[in-house]
């Protein structure tokens, strides 16, 4: 019987917009303050993508940059996937251009949505096509240009989000590293407490649908914080269970950054000390299927995460959608 190829990360970056937008600056556009901002979010400043430059051109940055750091080039790559609900356009795909500005060859190419979960959704979809023999390198994008979707009058939402793009490459292990186990689930019942009801044929673009604010994002954010607290601790322990890994023994958790009161919370579940979770809200907010990659990112260039050390990746998002990766790096 042929033994499952086992999948690791090759290569690993970022893309970081220059433009900072601060807490200060958001109290001259909304009624809020920089105190209350921390409080509750644990959010000092976020990034905002220049006008002139679009989410498959923050990919692209990303994704080259990825590739670079696993020794490859564009031509090397067999799959591209794009996690994001902030596409340049429905369609063609963001992976379709990514592809093309990027110059890899004919290749399979497709975005998917499964909101702050997109990156370790898109994790599993790549373990598995590797554990099939599908192809040997996988691109996978999280990028997400949430700015253009917030309402900047609503001072609930708008302090909250930023820009960014964290992009994997994901190839074959031939030793103790990679992914070592998976778990993700979703319920959609809970769609309406995190949505963008505006965009698709439900609400076409009108001149109302503007007026009405329905191409922004909506949310309930104390019912989101309930319901997200829950899934990540599932999300951890399943994973952990489902890899035979004592929580003790984990080097790094990166759970998705939204609110620095759920990462909070889920490290007090694990019983992990502070310095063991790596966290990036206070200077880039929530970046949504951006977060994670970009946040893990972070952590192996400073050097934190050294080769060896187990990491477990932890997201909950809009759909509702949660997961967890657990790896050896």
């Amino acid at each position: 019987m042929n033994q499952l190829v086992k999948s690791k990360i090759e290569g690993i970056g970022k893309a970081i917009p220059s433009r900072v937008l601060t807490n200060f600056d958001l109290e001259k556009m909304v009624d809020t303050s920089d105190e209350w901002i921390i409080k509750r979010t644990g959010i000092r400043e976020r990034r905002i993508l220049a006008e002139d430059e679009l989410c498959s051109d923050l990919a692209v940055k990303a994704s080259l940059s990825a590739i670079e750091n696993a020794g490859l080039t564009p031509a090397d790559i067999d799959l591209i996937m794009v996690a994001t609900v902030t596409p340049d356009m429905p369609f063609p795909s963001t992976a379709c251009l990514v592809q093309s500005k990027i110059g890899a060859r004919d290749i399979p190419a497709y975005d998917f949505s499964a909101g702050c979960t997109g990156f370790i959704y898109g994790l599993i979809m790549a373990d598995n096509f590797l554990k099939t023999k599908y192809c040997n390198h996988v691109l996978l994008v999280g990028v997400e240009i949430l700015s253009r979707i917030v309402d900047w009058e609503d001072r609930s939402t708008c302090v909250l989000f930023g820009d960014a793009a964290g992009a994997v490459v994901v190839g074959n292990s031939n030793n103790d590293s990679g992914v070592l186990s998976t778990y993700m689930s979703a319920n959609g019942s809970l769609a309406d407490l995190l949505y963008m009801p505006g965009g698709g044929s439900k609400f076409p673009a009108t001149k109302e649908s503007v007026e009405n604010k329905l191409h922004c994002l909506k949310m309930e954010g104390n019912e989101v914080f309930k319901a997200a607290v829950n899934a990540m601790k599932e999300s951890a322990l399943v994973a952990l269970d489902r890899a035979n890994i004592k929580k003790e023994q984990v080097d790094w958790l990166i759970p998705h950054q939204a609110n620095i009161r759920i990462i909070d919370f889920l490290r007090r579940s694990l019983k992990m000390p502070e310095e063991k979770v790596v966290v990036t809200i206070d200077k880039l907010g929530n970046t949504s299927a951006a977060s994670v990659p970009t946040a893990m990112a972070v952590a192996v260039e400073d050097g934190r995460i050294k080769e060896g050390d187990l990491v477990l990746l932890v997201a909950f998002g809009a759909g509702f959608t949660w997961g967890s990766v657990l790896l050896r790096w």
